[in-house]
């Protein structure tokens, strides 16, 4: 018997090839998509921000609509196009960068029925954290996540420091109504303990400020205190991360080699990606 699909299906053909220029970049067209995405980008940020700039939007608010159109219809183009070419198609659209694409196109085709959500539109800004992808930086996201495991190995802790601030704000607060009189910033309790707030996490806007010589020194004293309040967080979670590096196996599965840095990724010797998470 004559055999048969001696060559692969043309769908699958066109497929494979698109596939291989915008999931990777290790051929010209690749790159080439990568750089035109890239720029995209970049130009759809800088229209975002040279509209809230009223001089700037209303000179050229035809030109920045029809820029976005172009934009918005490309990236749509990409987002389907992904979705066409990638066998599991639910890895992708549920993935994190697949969600991002889908909400920084949302808001535009919603602003066409609902012009209320033209103040959503800043949900392009998303498109940024694509550049991600495209300079292949997964790999340096591994810190991210062994930062976010140690916020929450440390979350119980800080959630009592931070009733603990609350509590502390409140009554310095209400202290400084008491002596200040209600004078000007100091009228109620609310506005005081807004003031405490400003004052312990050392933003110190300067809107509100005690008069008398007692509000003052109530001031000194919150001002040298936030300074320690605030290394507070910062050492819960430097002393989690320690103990959670100290805890790891750092041995190569591969070579078995056991000195690893502690800041490492790779195996020096070998090359393997180390699991540190």
């Amino acid at each position: 018997m004559e055999r048969e699909h001696y060559y692969e299906p043309e769908d699958k053909l066109w497929k494979r090839f698109l596939y291989r220029i915008i999931y990777r970049s290790d051929t010209k067209l690749g790159k080439l998509f990568d750089i035109v995405l890239l720029s995209l980008i970049f130009v759809s940020t800088g229209i975002i921000m040279m509209e809230s700039i009223p001089a700037l939007d209303k000179k050229f608010h035809i030109y920045f609509i029809i820029l976005e159109w172009i934009i918005s219809l490309m990236f749509t183009t990409e987002y389907v196009m992904r979705i066409a070419v990638i066998k599991n198609k639910k890895n992708y659209i549920f993935s994190f960068f697949g969600i991002i694409d889908f909400l920084s196109l949302v808001p535009f085709y919603l602003s066409f029925f609902f012009p209320f959500t033209k103040y959503f539109l800043i949900f392009r800004m998303l498109r940024m954290l694509r550049v991600f992808r495209i300079f292949n930086l997964l790999d340096f996201m591994n810190d991210g996540y062994f930062i976010v495991k140690a916020l929450k190995n440390s979350s119980r802790k800080i959630y009592i420091f931070l009733l603990f601030l609350i509590i502390f704000s409140v009554i310095v607060g209400s202290l400084m109504f008491m002596v200040e009189g209600g004078r000007p910033g100091f009228e109620t309790i609310p506005q005081s303990i807004y003031w405490a707030v400003v004052t312990v996490t050392t933003v110190g806007y300067g809107d509100v400020s005690p008069i008398t010589p007692t509000g003052k020194f109530f001031a000194v004293i919150l001002m040298l205190a936030g300074y320690s309040i605030i290394a507070v967080p910062t050492g819960i979670v430097t002393a989690e991360m320690r103990n959670k590096r100290q805890n790891l196996e750092l041995i190569c599965e591969r070579c078995g080699n056991d000195d690893i840095d502690d800041d490492a990724r790779y195996c020096k010797r070998c090359g393997e990606k180390l699991q540190i998470l």
